[in-house]
């Protein structure tokens, strides 16, 4: 726009057309996806004191952690159609907005269902965050430059959940659990100032809602209807199926009848729409799928990692919450280390795919290394492990989250990313669901298997009880019973220990038989279509 003043043409320069430096982008959305993120774990630690505030039970307490989790899966596959109808700005905006509101309210809550209520509202706000920020991210920077773009997202993705429990207890020890939601406020604050003033829409984004405008407005309430119904039972199912012994519980067998029916009929039902809320048909684009597939498997593997690894060192080595939570938080610092390597690997043209098939490899070392601890370890022997995990994911997240994309049409990038997050968050929530399980049917085959060689018949177990009966004094009925005590206890910690070992061995094999498809993928760069498609 230009004017004249004392005869002068100059030109002046509108807000909306400013442009700003990408990094300063970045690093404004990522801020407030770093904060949603390590909402998914800041809680954990902090449950037996939200219980005791709130003459609550534990289980009653763990509805507190669902109820964002539901909220979070329901809301990420329909982000992109949110963002074509209010515009990227506005939804991301709003997701800040919501998300930073509700976390103030979550501090204020006064009893247990008013804090599940704005549990679920923080969900919704932080559930459209992810996809967005992706989004976002693909289209600032140019092609050659989106793994250093991917890099700073992976950072907030890996490390918030490392940093959420070690943060969220901390707080909870020095000053009180509602600081772990107050803490959101400032951040949601300046987050949300950030975004006004740097963030605008794409001209074609623009020109996509321009032309939804000229249409008549169309809303596939089947559909939307499916899937907040098929993904909010699921999710329920997947946190509290252990805690009610699954299939022998009513409940759970009602909402998995519910989540599977509604899901396979919104499937087919999306499939058929020709302007579906979810747009299922990326699937068929072959990189999408195939990163898909080993981000569902991945993400299931370190988060569940990530859940077994605090409680291993708490239930049978007597570490602390906090100190097992410092032991798993250098794996989080070397990360954010390793992202701008990674970032400026993939700029300089390292094909994608080896760096992905590498740290798929050195994951699964990692939890192969995780197998053969013990009970006897130090400190040392558990970080080292735990920081080559995360390394090899690192290395294999930065160029997954860019690979996905590369033959996606850069109309169809929100779409897409709220699929690809939601596939990514569900691998988390599945895993962690499976391994809860897992563990305590591995812990009754060992114990009973441990349990077998305790006999008369067995001279090794006779010295030990006749040790133990030592230390209670005479071989009576009392030092008897405590004998007998003692050596049910070693059995039982024995047992918990093989049982986690297990599961580590369980994690390489499945890290390591997603790699071969990595080689099914397409060279980002190997056809023309993938410049024309951005």
């Amino acid at each position: 726009m230009t004017a004249a003043i004392g005869g002068i043409p100059i030109t002046l320069e509108r807000d909306e057309d400013r442009e700003f430096n990408p990094w300063i982008i970045a690093l404004t959305v990522t801020l407030s996806t770093f904060m949603e993120v390590l909402d998914t774990s800041i809680a954990n630690l902090s449950l037996p004191h939200i219980a005791g505030s709130m003459a609550a039970t534990i289980d009653e307490a763990t509805w507190v952690l669902t109820s964002y989790l539901v909220a979070n899966a329901v809301i990420l596959p329909l982000s992109g159609w949110l963002t074509l109808l209010m515009g990227r700005k506005r939804f991301n905006m709003t997701c800040v907005l919501v998300f930073t509101l509700s976390s103030a309210l979550c501090g204020m809550a006064t009893s247990l269902p008013m804090l599940i209520c704005f549990r679920i509202l923080q969900g919704i706000g932080g559930g459209g965050l992810q996809p967005s920020v992706q989004a976002i991210l693909l289209d600032t920077f140019p092609v050659a430059k989106r793994g250093m773009a991917m890099a700073v997202y992976t950072i907030a993705v890996l490390v918030a959940p490392v940093l959420g429990p070690t943060l969220g207890g901390w707080i909870t020890d020095s000053y009180s659990w509602r600081w772990i939601f107050y803490l959101n406020v400032p951040v949601g604050a300046m987050a949300l100032l950030l975004t006004q003033i740097v963030l605008r829409d794409p001209p074609y984004l623009i020109a996509q809602r321009a032309a939804r405008r000229a249409k008549p407005f169309h809303l596939d309430f089947v559909g939307l209807g499916l899937i907040a119904i098929g993904l909010a039972s699921l999710e329920i199912v997947l946190d509290k199926g252990q805690e009610s012994d699954w299939f022998s519980s009513q409940f759970i067998v009602t909402l998995s009848l519910i989540a599977v029916s509604a899901l396979i009929v919104a499937v087919i039902w999306e499939l058929r729409q020709a302007s579906p809320i979810v747009n299922l048909r990326h699937f068929a684009e072959r990189n999408f799928m195939l990163s898909s597939i080993i981000c569902f498997a991945v993400y299931a593997t370190l988060y569940a990692s990530t859940v077994l690894l605090p409680q291993m060192l708490q239930t049978l080595m007597g570490y602390s919450a906090t100190k097992a939570g410092l032991v798993l938080s250098p794996a989080g610092l070397v990360t954010m280390l390793e992202m701008p390597i990674i970032g400026w690997l993939l700029s300089r043209g390292v094909d994608a795919r080896k760096m992905i098939a590498l740290g798929l490899l050195i994951a699964a070392a990692a939890a192969a290394w995780m197998s053969r601890l013990n009970l006897q370890v130090s400190q040392a022997d558990v970080i080292w492990p735990r920081i080559v995990q995360v390394l090899g994911a690192g290395m294999m997240f930065v160029p997954i989250n860019t690979i996905a994309y590369r033959f996606i049409p850069k109309t169809e990038t929100n779409n897409a990313s709220g699929l690809f997050s939601l596939i990514r968050n569900e691998g988390s929530s599945i895993g962690v669901a499976l391994v809860t399980t897992l563990l305590a049917r591995h812990i009754q085959v060992h114990q009973a298997g441990l349990v077998g060689h305790i006999t008369m018949l067995n001279p090794l177990a006779t010295d030990m009880l006749h040790q133990a009966s030592g230390a209670f004094g005479p071989a009576d009925l009392t030092g008897g019973r405590g004998a007998l005590a003692m050596v049910y206890a070693l059995v039982q910690q024995q047992a918990a220990i093989l049982s986690y070992l297990d599961l580590f061995q369980m994690f390489a094999w499945i890290t390591v038989l997603v790699v071969p498809l990595v080689f099914f993928m397409r060279r980002p760069g190997a056809s023309k279509d993938a410049l024309s498609a951005h």
